[in-house]
């Protein structure tokens, strides 16, 4: 029989007028992966902010090893055995690895830091799970997964005998991605067991045992990750299956809207593509390949080298944003959260924010048609939110990411770049922003994504650009797209594993 490590009993979470958890019931076996899934404001984010003591349960029990689980804190979480790998990584950048292990517990005398003990436990691991990562080598020199292997050292380090990744690959690569796998199963080894949150399913089926699906604040079910398949999953998730598969579209490939030639930063190498009238356009490459960089270029954020970009035929040069959005251009930016919205502003103002003079005369704002446009655009969005004055931070990821696109629209914008635009969001809000950028190319709207995620670019663009270190090795039309050949172009025939599966 096996061993439960965690029981979770009747657990509920209020909030003024909202049920966030309805009575959860749940068994965590020992030393398993136990996969965590679950569309945007199911109540995934809730459950672990409570098992962290980052939140408090409104009723419930919790057995944690045997034992009534009842922390007063984070740090009395981390103590009694629970720790967090976050999605945010709580690294600094400035110090070397071996002060990132042990800060905040550094040895001291008489409040004096003295030099740190090399048989020390944190070392000995760090050692065990990534002997080639160099102690002395500073943090912001490493990758995000070589960052991620220090922030998993720290949480076992302190004996934790559960530990919570969160989006663990959300922004990593596919080898990246691999190595954190093969941490997970030296975890399992070591008898770590793991609580495992993830949008992206490929993951739930290569590295999970068992998967729970929440739902609307409530357990759909537990199902051991062998027993149940893909459409079934998302079934579980969503309620439905989802069909995300590219469908012909007639573009008009005689009207360029945007011209790039020879563009050249400092990692961008000449650089030349262009972009038609109501055409999706995508690129595509493994991380650090140079997409976001084009967007940041074509945006005014990264000043250009060399090179001409054209608008309708005419040249143009962008030393800052307004300059490309005064010329129809807008971004939708990777990282919502620092820098596509203002977290502590409600709804309206994060989507007005981009045109106000259309909404003042003589920089007096009119309210009422400032309430109209947020309005217009939570329902043409399909944004869910009580009242268009809640707090953006209070959204789920989906639909804060539905106001970042709002925002840009509303900017009056005619070709709109969005940088990995369903990134940490969930299966059925990435499949409602996909059909909102099919409506915006069918309304004659230009858009170019930039996306990591194979199933995303030829499920949704038009034509595709590959890129691989700065630089466009082959532009594929959608339906010549074979998926073994774009791999081995953009890993230069490396061993990648994935496997193609349309959402």
């Amino acid at each position: 029989m096996e061993e439960i490590i965690l029981e979770v009993r009747e657990l509920s979470k209020n909030y003024p007028g909202v049920a966030a958890l309805k009575g959860i019931n749940l068994n965590i076996g020992r030393n398993t992966v136990h996969c965590i899934v679950g569309e945007n404001g199911a109540g995934k984010s809730t459950f672990i902010k409570i098992l962290t003591c980052a939140e408090t349960r409104s009723s419930g029990e919790i057995i944690f090893n045997g034992k009534e689980f009842k922390p007063r804190s984070i740090r009395e979480a981390m103590d009694l055995g629970i720790s967090t790998l976050f999605q945010e990584l709580n690294v600094v950048n400035q110090l070397t690895v071996e002060e990132n292990l042990i800060l905040g517990r550094e040895p001291n005398r008489c409040g004096v830091i003295q030099r740190s003990d090399p048989s020390e436990r944190v070392f000995q691991l760090m050692k065990e799970f990534a002997p080639d990562i160099p102690l002395k080598k500073k943090v912001a020199q490493l990758s995000f997964a070589e960052k991620q292997v220090i922030e998993i050292v720290k949480a076992i380090a302190v004996d934790a005998s559960l530990l919570i990744m969160d989006e663990p690959t959300a922004a990593v690569s596919e080898n990246e991605t691999k190595r954190l796998f093969d941490i997970i199963r030296f975890l399992k080894e070591k008898n770590i067991t793991v609580i495992y949150i993830s949008h992206i399913l490929d993951d739930i089926f290569t590295i999970g045992d068992v998967v729970t699906v929440f739902r609307d604040g409530e357990i759909v079910g537990t199902k051991n990750v062998v027993d149940i398949d893909r459409d079934e999953l998302i079934r579980m998730m969503i309620g439905k299956v989802t069909v995300d598969k590219y469908v012909p579209r007639t573009v008009e490939y005689q009207n360029k809207v945007l011209e790039v030639n020879n563009l050249t930063t400092h990692k961008l190498k000449n650089v030349s593509f262009h972009l038609y009238k109501g055409e999706i356009l995508g690129f595509y490459g493994l991380r650090g390949a140079g997409k976001t960089e084009i967007a940041l270029a074509l945006f005014g954020l990264d000043r250009a080298l060399n090179g001409d970009i054209r608008i309708e035929g005419k040249s143009v040069l962008f030393d800052i944003p307004q300059d490309a959005m005064m010329n129809g251009i807008s971004m939708v930016p990777e990282e919502r959260l620092t820098e596509g919205l203002i977290m502590k502003l409600p709804v309206r103002p994060n989507i007005s924010i981009t045109n106000l003079r259309a909404l003042s005369n003589f920089g007096v704002i009119h309210s009422q048609e400032d309430r109209k446009v947020a309005r217009n655009y939570v329902d043409a969005m399909n944004i869910k939110v009580k009242h268009i004055e809640q707090k953006v931070a209070t959204l789920s990821g989906g639909n804060q990411q539905k106001v970042v696109v709002s925002k840009y629209l509303h900017a009056g914008s005619n070709i709109l770049l969005m940088d990995e635009p369903t990134r940490g969001v969930d299966i059925g809000a990435k499949e409602e922003i996909h059909r909102i950028i099919r409506s915006l190319a069918e309304k004659r709207k230009s858009i170019i994504v930039f996306s990591s995620e194979y199933p995303e670019i030829f499920n949704l663009c038009d034509r595709i650009y590959l890129l691989r270190d700065g630089q466009i090795v082959k532009e594929v039309k959608n339906q010549e797209a074979n998926p073994e050949e774009i791999l081995h172009i953009i890993t230069r025939g490396k061993r990648v594993h994935y496997e193609y599966q349309a959402e």
